[in-house]
């Protein structure tokens, strides 16, 4: 018999997708009418996709109007279609890829908007006040750790320090440090080391018989910013050399106040994890319209991830500004595709368990849904990972797609905001720059209500727009970015550790 449910809600993104997916809490159970051409024949769980015909073996699945893959048998018309039906596409070809083809247009500027912060002596912008303690070697790390917590007991003499922030880190000593890809995080602990929320001011912890001296990260080092325990006579001498010289920091940053800045000096970054189905059709592109907004103000707005875009490439290349920006995506493309053959693994390594039980059978859906985030703004730079960023506009920072490794490298290319949207929920954040978390569903909204900034899942249930919520994300950041509002992770103090990305061998 078929059964009805009170409301069954379906999304189909494009007109071209042969399958839906199911809005339903509770899914949608076997035998329910949801109209007069489609019956459910089997239980059907949230965010997961239901067949709109009957499907031959081979035969192509489309959702956003891409091929996401194969029916690796028969599908009927009304079947839950999981990972386990559906087999790879190949990945695009990088060659063929044309770039600069389908440029978008420049779009009116947005003016007048402002925010409160903290202007820098190189010209750049904090949203936070902080100190940062950078470490050479994870040697150090035992005594920095008392260090800190010496000197945060400290923090309420400087009320107008945000926090403190030591880098640590495990790379310095034990590897190739000559090798070529050690520039990579090299340079990333070089980059985090200036980003502007560490407002112009370096204090550097090392041991003194590592790889990496610190005369590789800052040639000219103050000898008032360097700490070297191997010149120390003893423990609690180490522990006292670390909070003095950081004391005269904090003094200097204690006289620090925000100050009315454009829109344009603001750096976001975007980013994903624990994705869903429902990533692609509310949070990502609620962040895209907000990161288009970002770049009509004059911003700069970064989006990451290789082995999140490397399935959606062929969308993106057209959109960048040269043919120069065009193949730099490329060759980041395929950098990793060698470097995912080294470890004997293929892209679809990426998607986790997390997120096929969210509804999302590979990693060509996971990618498709994940370059959402990206908007429609003409892609102006490509960074490698860990590279400062260049331009105003919206840019690509190849970064591994780990919340973790690409959370540290988008600080080290100079983010100093990021809004991180999630569907299965993750209590992810940072200490150097405040995450804006949003979700793609109601449901994990009021499960984490005080977790979640923004819920884009209004946008399923179609009490919202896109443009309602990107507009609303939009406000957010400029009300974070200036101290009037405060995210939950920062509320909670919800820091997550560094990870550098160091493809380099390990000696």
């Amino acid at each position: 018999m078929e059964k009805r449910i009170e409301k069954p809600i379906l999304i189909r993104v494009h007109p071209q997708d042969n399958v839906e997916i199911v809005v339903n809490e509770k899914g949608i159970p076997a035998g329910t009418l949801i109209h007069d051409q489609l019956v459910a024949r089997e239980h059907i769980p949230q965010s997961h996709k239901i067949a709109l015909k009957d499907f031959a073996a081979e035969e192509e699945i489309i959702r956003y109007g891409e091929v996401i893959g194969y029916a690796k048998e028969p599908i009927a018309k009304g079947s839950w279609i999981d990972e386990h039906k559906v087999r790879l596409p190949q990945a695009p070809e990088l060659e063929a890829l044309p770039v600069a083809t389908r440029i978008p247009a420049e779009q009116s500027p947005l003016l007048g908007y402002t925010f409160q912060g903290y202007k820098n002596p190189d010209g750049t912008v904090g949203t936070k006040n902080m100190l940062g303690i950078t470490t050479t070697v994870q040697c150090v790390e035992g005594v920095l750790r008392i260090a800190v917590e010496e000197l945060k007991a400290l923090l309420p003499r400087y009320p107008h320090v945000d926090g403190i922030i030591p880098m640590y880190h495990s790379y310095g000593c034990g590897v190739a440090i000559n090798a070529p890809d050690a520039v990579i995080p090299i340079r990333t602990i070089k980059n985090l080391a200036e980003n502007p929320n560490l407002g112009g001011e370096l204090l550097m912890v090392g041991l003194g018989c590592e790889k990496l001296v610190p005369e590789r990260l800052f040639l000219d080092i103050p000898q008032d910013n360097l700490v070297l325990l191997q010149e120390s006579m003893g423990f609690r001498p180490m522990v006292e050399e670390i909070k003095a010289k950081a004391v005269k920091i904090l003094e200097r940053l204690n006289t620090r106040r925000r100050e009315v800045c454009p829109a344009s000096d603001l750096v976001v970054g975007l980013q994903c994890g624990g994705s869903d189905a429902f990533s692609g059709v509310t949070a990502n592109p609620a962040l895209g319209y907000a990161a288009d907004l970002l770049v009509r103000a004059g911003a700069t707005v970064l989006f990451s991830e290789v082995s999140e875009v490397r399935d959606g490439v062929h969308l993106l290349t057209p959109r960048t500004i040269s043919a120069e920006v065009g193949q730099k995506m490329k060759d980041e493309m395929a950098w990793y595709d060698h470097y995912l053959d080294l470890g004997s693994v293929d892209r679809d390594a990426n998607p986790t368990p997390g997120n096929k039980k969210g509804g999302l059978a590979n990693v060509v859906e996971k990618s498709l849904g994940s370059i959402a985030k990206s908007g429609t703004s003409p892609i102006v730079d490509v960074l490698s990972a860990g590279e400062k960023v260049r331009k105003k506009g919206l840019t690509f920072a190849a970064t591994p797609a780990s919340d973790f490794v690409c959370g540290t490298c988008q600080l080290a290319s100079g983010i100093t905001l990021q809004v991180f949207s999630t569907g299965r929920g993750t209590p992810y954040g940072l200490a150097m720059a405040p995450v804006i978390k949003v979700s793609t569903r109601t449901e994990l909204a009021t499960k984490w209500h005080d977790l979640i900034d923004i819920n884009a899942g209004t946008i399923a249930t179609g009490e919202a727009t896109i443009e309602s919520v990107g507009t609303d994300l939009f406000h957010y950041i400029l009300a974070v970015a200036s101290g009037e509002k405060k995210t939950w992770a920062d509320q909670w103090g919800i820091e997550n550790a560094l990870c550098l990305f160091n493809p380099a061998p390990v000696t």
